[in-house]
C-alpha cells in the first residue's frame, strides 16, 4: 500500500469540507505525510520530524515579509510535509512572502476556506497513517511467510515468480547473465510491450546496488548473485516509483532463487529448467502463441526457422536402453551447448526420461543433414552417444512431429547400425515403422499371435524354440551357419524347427510365415532384449 501524501489529505473528507485550496508547492503534493501537527508558534520548527504535516490558523505568526520567509525556511530545514492555513481568524489570505518562500521550497502551502476542526483533521489523517502502517505490517508478515514457506518447501524458480506476481500484482521476468529470458509472469496488462526488445533494453539498466528501480524503463531490478558474479536479474514492472514493501519482495525472492540454485547441484539448472519446459510444451502444443513467444525469449528463434529433433543416448553394444553412466547427462548437454554456440545455432537442450532432447532452429536455406551431423560431430569426441534426428520441420507447428520422430529412431537404431554419426528415418526401415506403431493394440495382438506359443513353451521346458527362429531368420541362406551361430547341432537345430513347426501349425519354409515371425520379433524387441543376446 502506497504512502500516505500530502495530496490523499487534501481529498479525504474531513479536509475537503474546509475548501482546501493550494497556493504554492504543488510540485510537492506527492510529498509523504507521517504525522500531523497542530500548532500556533512560529518557532515550531526544532519540534518537528520529516514528514509531518503543519496545521495553525497562523495567529502567531511574524507579521514581515522577512520573518514569515524566514518560518518558510525553517519547515523546510525541518522537512515538514505541508503547511496547512484556516483563513479568517489571522488573515483572509495568505500573505504573498509567505506563499513565494513556500513555492520556491516545492512545500505545499494550503489556504483552508472555511472553519476546520482542527482536532478532527488530526485524528482523522493520523487513523489513516496508523491503519496504512498496520496494513504495512501484515503485508510485511505476509511476505515472509510466503518466501519462508517457500525456502522450506525448496521451491524453484517457478513458484517463486508466481510469488512475487501474486504479491505485487505486477509482471515479473527471471533473467539470466546474458539478459535472455528464463521465465515470466505475466501481471494484469498485455505484457507484448514489457518484453519487446528485451535483451537490447535490459543491457540498458544497470544497477547500482543490490536493487534499484529504473526510472525510464519503469524497472524494479535486483541482482541475483553477489557483485561481479551475478548469474542473472529479477525484474518487476513498476511504472512509479516502488514502496519499500515491493522492494523487500523482491529481494526475498532473489534470496530464495539464490537459495535454490545453492540446493541444485547444476550450475546451469535454470536455463536447462526453463528447456526443458519448453520442450515438453512444444511437445504438447507447438502452435501456442504464447509458448513461441518464450522461446524467441529463451535464445530459440521461431520465425523464418527450420528445425531438427534430436535424441541422444549412449552407444552401447547392445539393444536396448541402458542406464546413464555417471556424468553422461551433463557432459553431454554441456557438450551440445558448446558445439551449438560454436556453430551459431539456436538450441534447446535438456533430460527428459533418460534420453537427452536437442531442438535446434537453423535458417529455411541451411543444409538439416550438415547442421545435425555437424553438431554430433562436437559431441562424438568426449562421449560415444547415438544421435537420432527428425525430419525437419519448416514452420514451429510441426516442432513436435520432428521431436517425436528422433525419439521414435532412438528407439529403433540397433547395434547394427550405430556406426552412422546421425541416424535418421529412412536408416531404420521396418525396425522405425514398427516403433512408430508400438503402442497400437491391432501391432501388440499381432505379436501375440505369432509368437505366445513359443514363449509360452520355451518358459514351460526352457526349450529356447525362438533363439532358434531368429537364427533362421537371420540366416535365411544357410541353415548350417544358422545352428552355429547358436551353437547347435544340425540335428538339434533341425528338431528345434520341427517342434516350433508342430507348435504353430506352420511350414517355417514359407516365405510369408518366415515374414510374418520376422515383424513379430522386431515388434517384440521394442520391449524385450535381442534374442540373440540372450544365448549363452
Amino acid at each position: 500500500m502506497p504512502a500516505l501524501t500530502v495530496a490523499d489529505v487534501l481529498r479525504m473528507p474531513m479536509v475537503r469540507s474546509a475548501g482546501p485550496r493550494v497556493l504554492a508547492g504543488g510540485d510537492g503534493l506527492r510529498r509523504t505525510v507521517r504525522w500531523v501537527h497542530t500548532t500556533e508558534l512560529a518557532d515550531i520548527a526544532p519540534l518537528l520530524r520529516g514528514g509531518d504535516l503543519v496545521l495553525t490558523t497562523g495567529i502567531a505568526l511574524p507579521d514581515s515579509d522577512d520573518d514569515l520567509r524566514a518560518f518558510a525556511m525553517s519547515l523546510g530545514d525541518s522537512e515538514a510535509a505541508g503547511l496547512l492555513i484556516e483563513l479568517g481568524r489571522r488573515w483572509s489570505q495568505v500573505p504573498h512572502a509567505l506563499a513565494q518562500a513556500c513555492d520556491q521550497l516545492a512545500m505545499p502551502l494550503v489556504a483552508l476556506t472555511r472553519e476546520a476542526r482542527f482536532a478532527s483533521i488530526a485524528q482523522a489523517v493520523g487513523e489513516r497513517i496508523v491503519d496504512e502502517q498496520l496494513a504495512e505490517l501484515r503485508e510485511a508478515q505476509r511476505v515472509h511467510d510466503t518466501f519462508t514457506e517457500l525456502s522450506i518447501a525448496e521451491a524453484g524458480p517457478r513458484e517463486i515468480l508466481e510469488a512475487v506476481q501474486r504479491l505485487s500484482g505486477a509482471a515479473v521476468v527471471l533473467e539470466n547473465e546474458e539478459h535472455r529470458v528464463l521465465d515470466y509472469r505475466a501481471g494484469p496488462g498485455d505484457i507484448t510491450d514489457f518484453l519487446a526488445d528485451w535483451q537490447i533494453r535490459s543491457r540498458r539498466v544497470h544497477l547500482e546496488g543490490r536493487t534499484s528501480w529504473d526510472q525510464a524503463s519503469g524497472w524494479l531490478v535486483t541482482r541475483l548473485g553477489r557483485k561481479g558474479r551475478g548469474w542473472g536479474r529479477l525484474v518487476v514492472q513498476t511504472p512509479t516509483e516502488p514502496p519499500q514493501r515491493l522492494i523487500a519482495t523482491a529481494e526475498r525472492a532473489a534470496a530464495a532463487l539464490a537459495l535454490h540454485r545453492l540446493h541444485d547441484r547444476h550450475r546451469d539448472s535454470l536455463a536447462r529448467r526453463t528447456h526443458h519446459e519448453l520442450l515438453v510444451a512444444l511437445l504438447l502444443d507447438p502452435t501456442d502463441p504464447e509458448l513461441l513467444r518464450r522461446c524467441d525469449l529463451a535464445g530459440l528463434p521461431t520465425v523464418k526457422r527450420k528445425f531438427i529433433g534430436l535424441t541422444l543416448r549412449p552407444r552401447v553394444s547392445t539393444g536396448g536402453r541402458a542406464r546413464l553412466p555417471d556424468g553422461f547427462v551433463d557432459e553431454v548437454i554441456a557438450s551440445v551447448v558448446r558445439g551449438a554456440h560454436r556453430m551459431r545455432v539456436p538450441a534447446l537442450v535438456c533430460e527428459i526420461d533418460r534420453d537427452i532432447r536437442v531442438l535446434i532452429a537453423i535458417p529455411p536455406t541451411a543444409d538439416s543433414v550438415r547442421a545435425a551431423e555437424n553438431l554430433a560431430k562436437s559431441i562424438a569426441h568426449r562421449r560415444e552417444v547415438i544421435v537420432a534426428a527428425g525430419r525437419a520441420a519448416v514452420q514451429a507447428g510441426e516442432i513436435d512431429r520432428t521431436l517425436r520422430e528422433a525419439q521414435h529412431v532412438a528407439e529403433s537404431v540397433t547395434r547394427e547400425t550405430t556406426d552412422r554419426a546421425v541416424h535418421w528415418l529412412e536408416d531404420v526401415h521396418l525396425r522405425g515403422l514398427l516403433t512408430l506403431l508400438a503402442d497400437d493394440d491391432r501391432l501388440q495382438l499381432f505379436v501375440g499371435r505369432e509368437l505366445d506359443a513359443l514363449k509360452a513353451h520355451d518358459a514351460r521346458e526352457g526349450s529356447r524354440l525362438l533363439d532358434a527362429i531368429w537364427a533362421l531368420l537371420q540366416h535365411p541362406g544357410s541353415k548350417s551357419e544358422a545352428a552355429a551361430s547358436i551353437h547347435l547341432s544340425r540335428p538339434a537345430f533341425y528338431d528345434r524347427l520341427a517342434k516350433a513347426e508342430r507348435l504353430l501349425g506352420v511350414d517355417l519354409d514359407d516365405p510369408d510365415i518366415r515374414v510374418s515371425l520376422h515383424v513379430a520379433l522386431l515388434a517384440d524387441q521394442r520391449s524385450s532384449p535381442d534374442p540373440a543376446e540372450s544365448q549363452s
